[in-house]
């Protein structure tokens, strides 16, 4: 057994096909088809049901590529530290972020990061948060950045900042007019989500359910710029995190602001990693430069109305 036949496996169980598996692994279909019939001959198990159309790995071959994949990045963080102890700052380091926050936190943080990190190649993975700690899991990704709470002795949990929701109403809405508002306010409101799998979603939940306010039945958005969308469009009114309102974002007028007084609701942001990275000294320089988020752009618009 060797590390190259892992990765043909771990290729294979990503990609469920033996032609797009070869290519990603950069080698031909015959050559990658037949160095996994070795290792089957090695280990003296069936790894992968072949069937005309269609590519799956049995039980013990799933549970044989999940230990390839840690084991992979294992010799990978061995690699790192060599790479790190000649240039701490140098190198890769794959960062996951969910959905709703990426393209509202990285303008802001991403030439400063470059400024820092002059040598450093930071390579980006947008993901839903159960997939980031998958990937994390499984030594895919270094770090991701996502919403507590998460519940894993295995990650260490560096909180970057607390980002506030405003509530987003029709321009023409009875609320529109106001300047702020009390959470107890939305009693018996129905907020428009997102579709389950979405980490805001939860979020919005547990605001609900602190308020006393309900979901909108019938109607789920996809992303964060739909749900802008529908709320423009007079549909309904929601909940959106205060990084998606501002610039670079454009203004829509079609919606209102609202903010919250006293405390906000709002959810924690965090870098996480593997505490066993190897690379948790420098991770630690990086959440600290996420962390220099300028203290003005985690407050309400100037002028919400």
């Amino acid at each position: 057994m060797n590390l190259r036949d892992l990765k043909y496996l771990v290729a294979l169980a990503e990609h469920k096909h033996f032609g797009r598996a070869a290519a990603a692994s950069f080698v031909s279909q015959p050559t990658l088809s037949t160095q996994i019939r070795k290792l089957e001959d090695e280990l003296g198990v069936s790894l992968v049901e072949r069937a005309p159309r269609r590519v799956m790995l049995t039980p013990i071959g799933l549970d044989i590529a999940q230990r390839a994949r840690r084991v992979i990045a294992e010799v990978e963080q061995i690699g790192e530290i060599a790479r790190r102890s000649q240039d701490p700052e140098a190198g890769t380091v794959k960062l996951g972020l969910f959905p709703t926050l990426a393209p509202y936190l990285l303008p802001h943080v991403l030439p400063g990061v470059r400024q820092r990190f002059a040598r450093l190649e930071l390579l980006l993975v947008e993901e839903k948060t159960d997939q980031i700690l998958a990937r994390l899991r499984d030594g895919q990704l270094d770090a991701g950045i996502l919403a507590l709470p998460i519940h894993d002795e295995q990650l260490h949990i560096e909180p970057l900042f607390d980002e506030p929701f405003l509530l987003a109403v029709p321009r023409q809405h009875a609320m529109a007019r106001q300047a702020s508002l009390a959470l107890g306010e939305l009693d018996d409101q129905h907020l428009l989500l997102l579709e389950e799998g979405h980490c805001l979603r939860d979020q919005a939940l547990d605001v609900c359910r602190l308020a006393g306010a309900n979901e909108r039945d019938g109607f789920r958005a996809t992303s964060l710029e739909t749900l802008r969308q529908m709320v423009a469009a007079g549909v309904g009114i929601t909940l959106l995190p205060v990084l998606a309102v501002q610039p670079p974002m454009p203004a829509s007028p079609d919606l209102a602001l609202i903010p919250f007084r006293g405390q906000p609701p709002h959810r924690q942001i965090a870098m996480v990693w593997r505490k066993s990275s190897a690379m948790d000294g420098f991770l630690r320089q990086l959440a600290e430069q996420f962390r220099q988020l300028p203290p003005a752009l985690l407050q309400p618009p100037t002028n919400p109305l």
